[in-house]
């Protein structure tokens, strides 16, 4: 079997109904802006790269109108975010409950309250909580346990 270079994940691409808005809520919560650009060719007014400090990961967010590769159909103004095959964004932190109760005051609305999970055997014990960002991705906040 042939094997990849993967060396990790680069970034996950959210399109956003509020450019602005999203970069302010994504920043907020502490990642910080590494690059930004427009792109005509591609209907790309807005771009930006924002990066998890300390690692080589980012979110890539783009405006509502961009024509980007993307899975499934684009939901309709107003309408629940149809599921497709990427089911949300785990992101890694000290303190699950502050990181869900500050996402909550930057406008983010509960999906699953802080709790405590023991998965499988050997039990893999995490604590996590999960929050409908702006756009309606799904955003979990997890801590695992040695």
């Amino acid at each position: 079997m042939n094997k990849t270079n993967i060396t990790g994940i680069h970034h996950l691409a959210i399109q956003a109904n509020d450019f602005q808005a999203t970069c302010r809520f994504y920043e907020a919560l502490g990642l910080v802006p590494y690059h930004s650009w427009t792109l005509p060719e591609f209907n790309i007014t807005d771009a930006a790269l924002l990066q998890i400090p300390g690692t080589g990961s980012f979110i890539e967010i783009f405006d509502k109108d961009a024509n980007v590769a993307a899975q499934g159909r684009r939901r309709q103004p107003g309408e629940t975010p149809v599921t497709g095959a990427i089911l949300h964004l785990a992101l890694t932190v000290e303190d699950v409950d502050a990181a869900y109760v500050h996402a909550l005051s930057l406008g983010a609305v509960s999906c699953i309250a802080p709790n405590d999970l023991s998965l499988g055997q050997p039990p893999l014990k995490i604590r996590n909580a999960l929050v409908y960002g702006l756009d309606g991705e799904v955003i979990e906040f997890i801590t695992v346990f040695a």
